[in-house]
């Protein structure tokens, strides 16, 4: 049985672009594929912790030696790791925060990139040390943002550190087939925003169908 994790990121509520995109996407997913799970999490405004000098210390550890203070220290990590590891498919909604990602989403990532449950180091190997441990799933990013250009040849794309940032990241947890959905011109808002959310509903439509 096929698992969706949704995960919202924005911390903002009825107001949130991303936030409605993604119930969207849901829901229609949910009418197109009836008997698939659907697991929500909501970092925006139910952040996770950030790291700590504790998690680090137990996430270096071997866990045969670990102490129960370290289990207690990356027992969150592990919650939200096993969530991402059940997973087949996930859409995400993240708005861009100053040409990236909240740092509500950045402290779930530092929370499930971690060493020995979704990468591995091999040293060893000079060619390859970092190897990914989470193969076979799709993704899908819906973001949010104030302008529009941030695209491929776009005036703003220079200062897209948001897609290239997200790419890098879960690809070196070996998730590949990731597909971006943008909203835009949140910022301009009337025409131009109603048009980009009317572009990214009908790619919704269409990836759902395919």
């Amino acid at each position: 049985m096929t698992r969706l994790l949704h995960i919202d990121a924005s911390p903002r509520g009825e107001r949130s672009h991303s936030r409605k995109l993604t119930k969207e996407f849901v829901e229609a997913w949910k009418q197109a594929h009836p008997t698939d799970i659907v697991i929500s999490r909501d970092v925006g405004r139910n952040p996770v912790p950030h790291v700590d000098e504790p998690w680090i210390a137990a996430a270096f550890t071997p866990p045969s030696k670990r102490t129960q203070h370290m289990w207690t220290a990356i027992q969150m990590s592990d919650q939200l790791i096993d969530e991402f590891l059940a997973a087949d498919i996930y859409v995400i909604g993240i708005p861009m925060y100053n040409f990236s990602v909240p740092s509500g989403f950045k402290a779930y990532i530092d929370q499930i990139v971690r060493v020995g449950r979704t990468f591995v180091f091999e040293p060893e190997d000079k060619d390859a040390p970092y190897k990914g441990l989470v193969h076979s799933k799709k993704m899908f990013i819906i973001t949010a943002r104030g302008a529009s250009g941030y695209g491929s040849g776009g005036s703003f794309e220079a200062y897209n550190h948001q897609d290239p940032y997200l790419k890098t990241v879960f690809g070196f947890l070996g998730i590949s087939d990731i597909t971006f959905i943008h909203a835009e011109n949140d910022e301009f808002g009337g025409e131009r925003l109603a048009e980009s959310i009317a572009e990214a509903r009908a790619k919704i439509t269409e990836l759902i169908a395919i």
